[in-house]
């Protein structure tokens, strides 16, 4: 029979104590004389339990050994991060990666680079989104795996904020798309000229059907591409927070899929540059990574490669995840190397930008859309305390 854990600490579970936790402070016995703990003894410090030990909600696969049981308190999660557990790797992948990125990100401010007044002007806005969007993913995603030993239900809701907070970088993303690297003006007209359309879509430009469906889509996009971004976002995080306690089986598969649909939509002004604009080589090059290592990460998500060769070997280091976080990161490394390429395109020539950016289209977009996230992941939260209290008074606990 499984195990189960006690919410109440580390070192509390039902069901056979794993070996590093059998050494006891009275003769050897971990509970002392009568079965009860000595006055004044502590835990066993870094108890793992194996997977047979923990909830089955708790277990990975392959994973079989490593895991914290529910019931750590705030410093006992904080001190774990620093013990080896099958979630240290996931946490410092990660929480290190926030600082990799903001020396990249505020890189290019540095030497030549815009003051700090004009890293205020509106031009930046979409920039600071997309940086809010990466630092959030990567803080909540470490804090998720940092955490979500501290109860079942903690663990719950540790992800759902996991998984909004992954949509919220799409929209960041979306932002950074629309407003830097989607098709930009046409070329300023000559004097005299009459033609002052400032359509970034080629439509317009000769006759026939093309070119009219080209502009018809080009309307079509400003208006539906950054509201049809914001709605996906809310579709994943719904979809991604239900296959916590549905289709189970398929599960890292669904999720995977389900992130697909943003990145095409999201991807489509870099799509279009590429094929009807003819992108430099800076955007094609860092594009094609950013692909490349986001369908590394994809495969190591569903495939559980190297863990699901060698079950307990990569239980600690090395396991999937953390490959999953490292692939990740390199893509979101790649896809702020190509925005700034894009805004250093801008900056050496006329402003071409066919709409400026404001505190609305920006911010304002982003605050509304964690709003509705925060609602979704709350009212998951709500069902999962729900279902904890229902199976705690099922047990006559």
């Amino acid at each position: 029979m499984r195990g189960t854990c006690i919410p109440k600490g580390p070192g509390c579970c039902r069901g056979p104590l794993p070996a590093q936790g059998l050494a006891g402070a009275s003769g050897g016995h971990p509970m002392g004389v009568g079965g009860k703990r000595p006055l004044g003894a502590h835990r066993p410090r870094a108890l793992l339990l194996r997977s047979s030990e923990v909830p089955p909600s708790v277990t990975e696969s392959f994973i079989l050994s490593g895991y914290r049981c529910p019931g750590y308190t705030f410093a006992q999660c904080l001190v774990s991060a620093f013990q080896p557990t099958n979630e240290t790797g996931n946490f410092w992948t990660h929480f290190l990666a926030v600082f990799v990125f903001a020396f990249h990100f505020l890189e290019q401010f540095w030497g030549e680079g815009p003051g700090p007044r004009e890293l205020l002007d509106p031009f930046y806005y979409p920039l600071w989104n997309y940086f809010l969007g990466v630092c959030g993913l990567l803080v909540a995603s470490s804090m998720a795996h940092l955490f979500n030993s501290m109860s079942l239900v903690i663990r719950e809701i540790c992800f759902y904020i996991d998984y909004g907070t992954i949509s919220a970088y799409t929209v960041g993303s979306s932002l950074a798309y629309f407003y830097y690297i989607h098709p930009r003006g046409p070329p300023a007209p000559a004097a005299g000229a009459t033609n002052l359309s400032s359509s970034p879509w080629p439509g317009g430009e000769g006759v026939g059907w093309l070119s009219a469906l080209m502009g018809r889509m080009g309307a079509w996009f400003e208006a539906l591409y950054v509201p049809t971004a914001c709605f996906i976002a809310l579709f994943c995080t719904l979809a991604c927070c239900s296959t916590r306690h549905q289709w189970q089986q398929y599960r890292y598969l669904i999720r995977t899929l389900v992130f697909l649909l943003p990145f095409v939509v999201v991807s489509l002004p870099v799509f279009h540059k590429l094929w009807w604009a003819g992108g430099g080589q800076g955007t094609s090059r860092f594009f094609l990574r950013h692909c490349f290592w986001l369908l590394a990460s994809g495969v190591f998500n569903v495939s559980k490669i190297p863990e699901r060769f060698s079950p307990g070997k990569f239980d600690i280091w090395g396991h999937s995840h953390q490959w999953f976080h490292c692939c990740t990161f390199m893509s979101i490394l790649d896809e702020l190397h190509m925005i700034r390429g894009e805004i250093q395109e801008l900056g050496m020539a006329p402003p071409l930008l066919p709409r400026v950016p404001t505190f609305l289209s920006t911010f304002g977009v982003m605050l509304l859309l964690l709003l509705l996230l925060a609602s979704i992941v709350g009212w998951f939260g709500a069902r999962a305390y729900a279902r904890h209290q229902h199976g705690k008074l099922g047990k006559g606990d």
